[in-house]
């Protein structure tokens, strides 16, 4: 089995358990425990999200993208993917991720990751198959 195609299951894999977090995350009692988890998935479903798109990259003979905002930039100019802005907002999350200590700075996450992430970690992934 190719190297991208053991990412794109793993991609595909993550972003499952993203969404079984997402659902947990809408039920109304969801505790902080639950956005905690939600978040920590977006972290790891994001990772490989762009270092599965570096992969695809290189298989087009793109190379020296070794950066998530560099690839995030090649994949928009290759039209991997259709909004840059969110991704690069959704880099910007990912590395306050690592950093939140503020309540409120979570739940905006959290949001961010129900209402644009996860839609387009879905885009890239049919877009990558």
């Amino acid at each position: 089995m190719s190297k991208l195609k053991i990412k794109l299951d793993n991609f595909r894999n993550a972003l499952l358990r993203l969404k079984e977090a997402e659902l947990e995350f809408k039920k109304s009692d969801a505790s902080d425990v639950v956005r905690d988890g939600l978040i920590q998935r977006f972290e790891f479903t994001y990772e490989l999200a762009w270092k599965t798109t570096k992969d695809y990259l290189e298989d087009l003979g793109i190379v020296d993208r070794n950066s998530p905002k560099l690839v995030i930039k090649e994949a928009f100019a290759q039209k991997i993917i259709k909004n840059e802005k969110n991704w690069l907002l959704m880099l910007n999350d990912r590395n306050m991720t690592s950093h939140i200590y503020k309540e409120e700075m979570a739940r905006e996450i959290a949001q961010r990751i129900i209402e644009l992430y996860i839609g387009e970690l879905g885009e890239l992934l049919n877009e990558l198959q």
